[in-house]
């Protein structure tokens, strides 16, 4: 499991012209989920999002997590994480989960941050 991490001061996500996700202050995230993964690693996936010290202090120091700032977080799968460009100009994405084995590890982890009070109902979507 491999995830990109973004603070942001608002996000949000359009499919359509239609915002499906949207957020203020905090994190988006790419959630990419490769064959194998577990239930497991996708809870373990959800505590290190919520509690990555990466919001300045009062002193200026990266010493706050998004939990502690209040902040919100978006997901988004992204299975082109685990694209493999190594060889031609074809990215295989061999290594990426297909959807009916990531989707379930996607939501979990989104469980594990809502459970956090992180995502809020502005925040979710591809339920």
């Amino acid at each position: 499991m491999k995830a990109v991490i973004q603070r942001v001061s608002r996000a949000k996500v359009t499919v359509n012209g239609k915002i499906v996700g949207e957020i203020g202050e905090g994190l988006f995230v790419l959630l990419g989920v490769k064959k194998g993964d577990t239930e497991e690693q996708a809870v373990k996936m959800g505590k290190k999002i919520a509690n990555l010290r990466i919001f300045e202090d009062e002193t200026g120091k990266m010493n706050l997590s998004v939990k502690e700032t209040r902040g919100e977080i978006l997901v988004v799968s992204q299975f082109t994480l685990y694209a493999d460009a190594l060889k031609g100009r074809r990215p295989s994405f061999e290594k990426a989960a297909p959807p009916g084995e990531a989707f379930p590890l996607y939501q979990k982890v989104r469980d594990v941050l809502k459970e956090e009070g992180l995502i809020t109902k502005t925040g979710e979507f591809g339920a």
